[in-house]
């Protein structure tokens, strides 16, 4: 099978989300999928309650998506991105919304960072949770699909080349030269979730997703690993 090579850093363009609770659940499962899925992404859920030492830990198993979306001040960002770095994390985000000054900082830090090992600092545009009739107040003036395409082209002039968007922006994004991380992936569209804005694993490549995060429908499956690679074949079938 020929690999997606845009995936890279990750060793699929299949990142499992490990939205669990416990420490032994997630490395059982980090175990189960080591050599399946292309790595992990982990969240507040388990970086607050277990540290950055659990990271590391999770980090052997795979590559590591850190997603705690960080939005504040430019250097309070850059030093949660250096401290994500250290724990193994190979996928970072922050907030597009944080703005040019701490976009281009980001940039700065990606380019040393990757100097060590490939490492990419994604920038969330809308998050998939938020459909037009719950956008806060001050963002309703125009539809979530011209915010996207704002938020990408300021990541982009910033120096930045990752962006996470909904498959539902991916048609918009294309010919950016971007690598697109797409959540609420789903085979089935009943399976939504609190996830608004989804769509099945194929036609979210077709569209141009560079990697693909799928969580409570491996992780909520009879068999998670036979889910899992039920997802990682349908990226190949697509190839």
């Amino acid at each position: 099978m020929n690999k997606n090579l845009r995936s890279h850093p990750m060793k699929n363009p299949i990142i499992l989300a490990l939205d669990v609770d416990t420490r032994d659940q997630t490395l059982k499962i980090a175990d189960d999928l080591s050599e399946v899925v292309g790595g992990f992404k982990l969240g507040p859920r388990l970086c607050l309650r277990y540290g950055m030492d659990f990271v590391k830990e999770v980090a052997q198993r795979g590559p590591i998506f850190l997603d705690n979306k960080h939005f504040d001040i430019p250097s309070t960002m850059e030093a949660a991105v250096r401290a994500s770095f250290d724990a193994g994390a190979s996928l970072v985000t922050v907030h597009a919304l944080s703005g040019a000054e701490a976009l281009k900082k980001m940039a700065e830090v990606e380019r040393e960072l990757n100097q060590i090992r490939p490492f990419k600092i994604l920038a969330v545009t809308i998050l998939t949770s938020w459909d037009q009739n719950s956008l806060p107040v001050n963002m309703k003036e125009q539809p979530i699909a011209q915010h996207v395409i704002d938020l990408a082209d300021l990541v982009k002039t910033s120096g930045l080349s990752s962006v996470v968007c909904s498959p539902h922006e991916l048609d918009l994004l294309q010919n950016r030269d971007l690598y697109l991380v797409t959540p609420g992936i789903r085979f089935s569209m009943q399976d939504s979730g609190d996830q608004k804005r989804i769509m099945g694993p194929k036609e979210a490549l077709r569209k141009g997703a560079s990697a693909l995060v799928v969580g409570r429908p491996i992780l909520e499956a009879k068999d998670i690993k036979e889910t899992a690679t039920d997802f990682v074949m349908a990226v190949y079938e697509e190839k």
